[in-house]
């Protein structure tokens, strides 16, 4: 049955690429890793990459959006769930949308994709609604190589960052993985091949997800990404990127005809028609902001220190300024810039020095939470008394920002 199915998914299929449409409905914004190689930029229309969409969608208008693209391209065999964040991240408006799209067509074909953290979490759920293509990203099997391309790992509350995060990331893709094989989802691993970093070390991990009963690997060039904090690191050459897939082949059958596409992709990988459908269902990001303010009800404010506006990249107490946002889970906004003294100067005077740090809280008392690099323990401990959350992030301010809602939302909860 699997492998029927496999026949018309033009991802998991190289004969299906030039029969076969799909579509990506973007409906998960969140995510709970940070990938050192990644920005996820919403509203960048120019760009074909993962995390890139031109619109977040409901579960609703994402119904929508398919039917108009169903009518259009009749070929269309696939829908797939590729972020712009992690379609597990944001499990319930996934499902809703899977749940939505099923009642009204029984034959289109169901993907997501994943990084895996919460597969152990979800994958008997995936079995059960009939969706028989996952694909996990995978870049390593060791903690120590993971410490090195993720920057942080969030789970089940708690942020864990180095070898220990990326040691509960790699445990739980493999366990999510064996699970779906053992209950015949077809599963492809992807793998983000980066030179000097896990280049060397991905013949051992085409190896472990064969063991695990996955079907494909599909060894990918790693693309630096402005905003990232691999930013820096050369492009894999693709000549380097054929030869580990020739040699990989031997172990396991290798896709050869990724285009990396955009969270938002329709039609066949060597057509991509999605700037047709673009905002069919729903305003884009930039047009939201534009047309009206946000509103305050629902909406956390949350004070950042960066130096241009981009990473978390600033301690708290070397902060001369604080970038505020309302921010939920699906969209932000910037509404203003407070410039303060900085919290630690060296200052000698004890009494003079409490009193400007005091002022600095009374100008951050509005705020939810403040998102920084780094905060002392002493920080902390002022900003509690004044009912603000410290959460510490070193990754991009917008993935922060949702990080930071995250962990107001479940003190919220715990409350």
């Amino acid at each position: 049955m699997a492998s029927v199915l496999t026949d018309k998914h033009p991802c998991f299929s190289s004969e299906a690429q030039h029969q076969y449409a799909r579509m990506h409905l973007p409906v998960a914004p969140q995510c709970n890793i940070s990938c050192n190689y990644c920005s996820r930029k919403f509203d960048c229309v120019n760009e074909s990459r993962p995390g890139v969409t031109s619109e977040v969608l409901s579960p609703a208008e994402a119904f929508t959006k398919f039917e108009k693209v169903k009518a259009a391209i009749p070929n269309l065999s696939v829908v797939g769930f590729a972020g712009p964040g992690d379609a597990l991240a944001d499990w319930n408006k996934t499902r809703e949308t899977i749940e939505l799209i099923k009642k009204a067509d029984s034959d289109v074909l169901f993907c997501l994709s994943t990084n895996g953290l919460l597969l152990p979490e979800y994958a008997p759920e995936i079995v059960k609604l009939g969706v028989h293509h996952v694909t996990v990203t995978v870049n390593c099997t060791e903690p120590v190589i993971g410490a090195q391309i993720y920057g942080a790992v969030n789970y089940q509350g708690t942020r864990y960052t180095g070898a220990e995060g990326a040691e509960i990331l790699l445990n739980n893709q493999q366990a999510g993985i064996r699970y779906l094989a053992d209950h015949g989802v077809v599963v492809k691993v992807n793998i983000v091949m980066i030179t000097m970093v896990n280049d060397r070390h991905i013949p051992t991990v085409v190896k472990k997800v064969k063991q695990l009963g996955a079907s494909l690997t599909n060894i990918m060039p790693f693309l630096p990404t402005q905003g990232s904090v691999f930013s820096g690191l050369p492009q894999t050459n693709m000549h380097d990127v054929t030869a580990m897939r020739v040699a990989c082949n031997v172990e396991l059958k290798q896709m050869t005809h990724c285009r990396q596409c955009r969270a938002d992709a329709i039609g066949l990988l060597s057509q991509d028609r999605n700037s047709e459908f673009r905002s069919c269902a729903a305003t884009t990001l930039v047009e939201a902001a534009e047309s009206k303010p946000l509103p305050l009800a629902g909406y956390y404010k949350v004070a950042v220190t960066s130096q241009a506006g981009k990473l978390v990249d600033l301690h708290f107490g070397h902060a001369d300024k604080f970038d505020i946002y309302q921010v939920n889970n699906s969209r932000y906004e910037l509404v203003e810039t407070r410039c303060l003294e900085k919290y630690c100067t060296g200052n000698e005077d004890c009494d003079s020095e409490d009193k400007r740090r005091e002022a600095i809280m009374t100008a951050l008392s509005d705020c939810d939470a403040v998102l920084t690099m780094r905060i002392g323990y002493q920080a902390q401990k002022r900003l509690l008394k004044r009912g603000i959350m410290s959460v510490e992030y070193c990754y991009t301010v917008e993935s922060g920002l949702y990080y930071a809602v995250e962990q107001l939302e479940l003190k919220a909860a715990a409350v």
